[in-house]
C-alpha cells in the first residue's frame, strides 16, 4: 500500500512552505523505489497527451496512468480540479513538461510527490522566437545556436520573448531523448521491471527514429520550405527539416496577431509561394482562415498533438504525425 503524502489544500497553498521536488532525469535523479499500488501496477499521473504516450508506451502493463488533461482540453489553459490536485498527491510518479501548463507545475510544486519527472530537463530547449512566429532552419542555427539550458528561468515562461519553446514532442528526435529520460526514470521507480521499461523504450525510441527519417526523407525536397500555422508550435520541427515556419501569433496559442503582422504574413505567402495555412484541432481556426481568405490561400490541418480526438488524423502520436508529414509534404509541394 503506497505511502501518502498529504496534499496542502490549494485554499492554504499560497501561505505554504512550498514542499520539495525530487526531478529525475537522464543525469541522475533518486534511486529510491516507489510503493505501488494494490493492483501491484506503478501509478503514473502524466500532465497531458505527449507524457502519457511516453508513460503508456514504456510502462506497458506495470502502469496504471491517468491523465490531468482530458481529451479535447486545451493544455496550456488547464484548470486543475480539486480530485486532480489529489492524485498528483497519490502517485508513485508524476511525469509533465515544465513551462507549458501553469496549473499543473504550481500544483506539482504543491504536491510533494518523491518521483517527479520534468520532461524540460531531458532535452535541449531553445527559443523559436514570438509574434513574429519564424523559426526557420537557418533563424535556429544562428540566433539560438548555443539555446538555453532546460533549466534556465527564462526557460519555463511560456510563451514570452525571453522564454524556450517548450513543444519539444514534435521533434521525433527530441522527442526520442525524452522517451530514454523517462525509462531511465520508470527504471528508478519500479527497478522489479527494469528490464521492461528498457526494452519498451528501446522500442519507442526505434519508431522515433524511423519516423524522424521518413520526415527526413519526405521533406528533403519540396517546391518552398515555408508554412504558416495558427501559433509557433512546430520550431523543432522546423528546425530538424530544415523548414520556415511562420507563426500568425508566436508560442501562446491565445495571442492575437498584430495588423503588421498579418501585413507581414502576406508578404511572406506572395514571396515565398506559400499555398497552405495551417489551423489546428484544439485552437480556434478563425484567424487562419482570414488570412487564407484575404490571400487567396487553401487551408488544412497540422496538429499539435497536445490531445488526442475524434477529429485527430490518428489514433495516437506516430500516426497523427505522419498526417502531419502528408500535409506538409502536400502544402510545400514535395517532389
Amino acid at each position: 500500500m503506497n505511502v501518502r503524502r498529504r496534499l496542502i489544500s490549494t485554499t492554504a497553498a499560497t501561505a505554504a512552505v512550498t514542499l520539495g521536488i525530487v526531478t529525475l532525469s537522464a543525469c541522475g535523479g533518486s534511486s529510491d523505489a516507489a510503493d505501488k499500488g494494490s493492483d501491484g501496477k506503478l501509478d503514473v499521473v502524466a500532465s497531458f497527451y505527449p507524457m502519457q504516450y511516453l508513460a503508456e508506451q514504456i510502462g506497458g502493463g506495470h502502469v496504471a496512468v491517468n491523465t490531468l488533461t482530458k481529451p479535447g482540453v486545451e493544455p496550456h489553459d488547464l484548470e486543475l480540479k480539486p480530485k486532480q490536485i489529489g492524485e498528483l498527491g497519490e502517485a508513485d510518479v508524476v511525469l509533465y513538461l515544465k513551462g507549458i501548463q501553469p496549473a499543473v507545475d504550481d500544483a506539482i510544486a504543491q504536491a510533494g510527490v518523491k518521483n517527479t519527472v520534468d520532461a524540460a530537463t531531458l532535452t535541449k530547449l531553445e527559443g523559436h522566437g514570438t509574434e513574429v512566429g519564424h523559426a526557420g532552419h537557418d533563424h535556429a542555427e544562428g540566433e539560438h545556436a548555443e539555446g538555453e539550458h532546460a533549466e534556465d528561468e527564462a526557460g519555463h515562461d511560456h510563451g514570452s520573448e525571453a522564454g524556450n519553446d517548450p513543444h519539444i514532442w514534435l521533434d521525433p528526435v527530441k522527442y526520442a531523448e525524452v522517451a530514454k529520460g523517462v525509462g531511465t526514470a520508470l527504471e528508478k521507480a519500479d527497478p522489479a521491471n527494469a528490464a521492461d521499461y528498457r526494452k519498451n523504450t528501446e522500442a519507442l525510441v526505434k519508431k522515433l527514429g524511423d519516423l524522424n527519417a521518413d520526415f527526413a526523407n519526405g521533406l528533403k525536397n519540396t517546391t518552398t520550405k515555408t508554412f504558416i500555422t495558427t501559433h509557433s508550435a512546430f520550431g523543432y520541427l522546423a528546425e530538424r527539416y530544415g523548414l520556415d515556419q511562420e507563426g500568425i501569433s508566436g508560442i501562446d496559442p491565445e495571442s492575437e496577431p498584430s495588423p503588421a503582422r498579418i501585413k507581414e504574413l502576406q508578404d511572406v505567402a506572395a514571396k515565398d509561394k506559400v499555398t497552405t495555412v495551417f489551423f489546428e484541432t484544439l485552437a480556434s481556426d478563425k484567424t487562419a482562415r482570414t488570412l487564407a481568405g484575404d490571400t487567396g490561400l487553401k487551408t488544412d490541418v497540422l496538429d499539435p498533438l497536445e490531445g488526442i480526438t475524434d477529429t485527430s488524423k490518428g489514433d495516437d502520436y506516430i500516426e497523427v504525425m505522419r498526417s502531419n508529414l502528408a500535409a506538409l509534404q502536400k502544402a510545400l509541394g514535395a517532389k
